[in-house]
């Protein structure tokens, strides 16, 4: 009985694991190759909202 849980965990990781790394391939691939001339408006948008900004913690 033992076995058959250690199987069940073993295949639910590999599935969960793989699914997402597949999940971040396509939608990287999918991303450029149909993102268009705009793929960074989001990250353009976001930088003109946080221009003149304090930066708190971290190192500078």
């Amino acid at each position: 009985m033992t076995q058959y849980f250690v199987d069940l965990t073993i295949v639910a990781l590999l599935v969960i694991g793989i699914t997402a790394i597949m999940g971040v391939l396509v939608n990287g691939i999918g991303e450029k190759l149909f993102g268009g001339s705009d793929r960074m408006e989001n990250v353009n948008q976001t930088a003109k909202t946080q221009t003149g900004w304090k930066l708190i913690g971290g190192k500078k």
